[in-house]
């Protein structure tokens, strides 16, 4: 009898007899007795990697809830340098495979610079890969406080869009991976701007293929948001990016669009409590509020307690994460866009006793990953992707991997540091996914100079097409700065 047909076996007659334990159990029973096989990885096991069930629940103490989509691949977290500072590091990448980068004051003329890293998707060496500024526009836009960078994901155009001293936003473009620019165009220049966020959605521009949209801290008591029917060229108006009477704060997470054309945003309340996730049907216009599921969370009382962070996968369900009043992260998802939501869990492992910096991508539906910082209470930190390969299940496994070696932290000097605004990571991140369905997470190395790196899998299942494994990438790490 092979593997896969006497792991079936086993999970069958587990779901028919009683169980030895409660699911919770700390007792540590031996792989023959309870895996069935499941974690008979041929690689063996690696101390960066966790496999457990929400709340932190060692899963390698119960398999009953295996099967189907909802089963471990041996995973190994890693992370590669762009060799770049950054700051609040944003990231894109294209149908190409490159992926790019943001780089705060390292462009032409002390621009920001635009890095585009090549030959990282399907390298079979560390040497394969390569990543250079690729910003050439003449003269440059001057350098900005706040460093944007987003791909469409459905034509590929890679906008640039820079804060200038909380004054006003330029927008850039290219269509041809760098070889050249379009704009600046002026997005806005009349209201107090940051923590701007850009995105795209099929919803049909009038003269562009996909419609624009950005949002901003308007010194308002809601963000403000304003849309662009031609590809970034000309903006409308500057509009409430949620209800008039809402009382939610400025401050946004990152916006995301849809396939089926909506846009969401998270952030605190209309009431100033709990996280509601913010959507438009009309091309952000108006907004709705939809409150998520925060009675059993809580939510962060740390300097970024205003965000829930969104994405949608391939059939436009959608995906909210945020951090409880614990510092951990949570997450609940909705199939009928942002109407209702599924009972909220805690993704991260049992071993940290705090995160922050949240962020979210989805593939295929009930495929999705999340990223985060974390500590373990010693004031050092760490980077983190948590993976749900069946996040529809009602005990879903959670694949944890750290993506730096214990004795390579993102930042030892802020005992704080997801907390608050710390080193390069400013005030947020990014994550992104990649054709062969590899999630990608931006991050600063604070020890290094704040340097960019981008955190992945090495192995581990893949969030696009059948569940199955990524193919395997070489190890980076310190290596790599």
């Amino acid at each position: 009898m092979n593997n896969k047909k006497m792991a079936m076996l086993i999970t069958l007659l587990m779901t028919i007899m009683p169980l030895a334990g409660c699911f919770g159990s700390d007792e540590v029973m031996s792989n023959d007795e309870t895996t069935g096989g499941f974690f008979d990885f041929e690689q063996g096991s690696n101390s960066g990697t966790w496999y457990h069930y929400p709340g932190g629940v060692n899963a390698m103490n119960n398999t009953s809830a295996l099967g189907g989509a909802n089963i471990p691949f041996y995973s190994q977290g890693t992370y590669y340098a762009t060799g770049y500072s950054t700051f609040e590091p944003t990231m894109g990448i294209t149908s190409t495979d490159n992926i790019y980068f943001t780089s705060y004051g390292n462009g032409n003329g002390g621009s920001t610079a635009i890095i585009q890293c090549t030959n990282m998707i399907e390298m079979t060496s560390l040497s394969d890969f390569s990543c250079q500024d690729i910003y050439g526009a003449f003269p440059p836009v001057i350098n900005s406080n706040d460093p944007y960078v987003y791909v469409d994901p459905w034509t590929d155009r890679i906008m640039k869009f820079d804060m200038h001293a909380l004054g006003g936003m330029t927008v850039e473009w290219t269509d041809d991976e760098g070889a050249s620019w379009v704009g600046p165009s002026v997005a806005t220049g009349y209201s107090v701007q940051d923590h701007q966020t850009i995105a795209s959605s099929p919803y049909g521009g009038i003269l562009h293929e996909t419609l624009w949209v950005f949002c901003i801290n308007g010194n308002y008591p809601s963000p403000l948001c304003s849309a662009s029917q031609d590809g970034g060229l000309t903006w409308g108006p500057e509009l409430p990016g949620a209800p008039v009477d809402c009382q939610s704060g400025g401050l946004s997470a990152h916006l995301i669009g849809a396939d089926n054309g909506n846009f969401y945003r998270g952030q605190i309340g209309c009431d100033g409590t709990g996280y509601s996730m913010y959507k438009t049907e009309n091309g952000a216009l108006t907004w709705t509020e939809h409150v998520l599921p925060t009675e059993e969370s809580g939510t962060a009382d740390t300097w970024n307690a205003e965000e829930a962070q969104v994405d949608t996968d391939t059939e436009s369900n959608v995906y909210a994460m945020w951090m409880g009043i614990d510092n951990m992260p949570y997450f609940s998802y909705s199939v009928d866009d942002a109407n209702t939501w599924s009972d909220a869990i805690m993704v991260g492992p049992s071993h940290l006793e705090g995160t922050g910096f949240p962020v979210v991508i989805a593939g295929d539906p009930g495929r999705v990953a999340f990223g985060y910082i974390g500590t373990e209470g010693d004031g050092v930190w760490h980077g983190y992707i948590s993976v749900i390969t069946d996040a529809f299940n009602e005990t879903p496994l959670i694949t944890t991997v750290q993506v730096n070696a214990p004795d390579d932290p993102l930042d030892n000097a802020s005992p704080t540091c997801g907390y608050e605004r710390c080193g390069g990571f400013g005030d947020f991140i990014d994550m992104q996914i990649d054709a062969f369905g590899r999630p990608w997470l931006s991050l600063s190395h604070n020890p290094s100079g704040d340097t960019g790196i981008m955190g992945t899998f090495i192995e581990g299942p893949t969030l696009l097409g059948n569940v199955t494994s990524l193919s395997v990438l070489p190890e980076g790490g310190s290596q790599t700065l």
